[in-house]
């Protein structure tokens, strides 16, 4: 789980975002309390580190598995934890609308500034 922190419009209008990360199911790449910086309206790759609305209106960090079809046949992703043992994600869940994947974590900024494994498409 995660909350989002705030959001705004970088000078080039690239909209960026933090979010704080909420328990255990990214542990190792990201512990509870990690605060990252987000690329919103950027598609996700396969194996990018992901901000997305579960259908319960649940917020999380999650990797972008694969793109996968909905069960109506709509454009999706299959989101898994790192943890597989911790947390909640697509093998419980199901794969989650394209529109539903909000953000691509572009970089941790604290408690340990650095890139996030799979994060982002480019540095920005």
């Amino acid at each position: 789980m995660v909350s989002r922190e705030r959001s705004g419009v970088s000078p080039v209008g690239t909209r960026l975002g933090l979010a704080r990360v909420q328990g255990a199911s990214m542990e190792p790449t990201l512990r509870g309390g990690d605060r990252l910086l987000v690329r919103y309206g950027v598609p996700p790759r396969p194996g990018s580190v992901v901000l997305a609305r579960f259908p319960d209106g649940t917020l999380a960090v999650k990797r972008a598995a694969g793109p996968r079809a909905t069960r109506s046949g709509a454009a999706g992703w299959w989101l898994l934890s790192d943890n597989p043992d911790v947390g909640v994600d697509s093998r419980h869940r199901g794969p989650v609308p394209a529109e539903a994947v909000l953000a691509v974590v572009l970089l941790r900024v604290w408690p340990r500034p650095g890139r996030v494994a799979g994060s982002g498409p480019e540095p920005i």
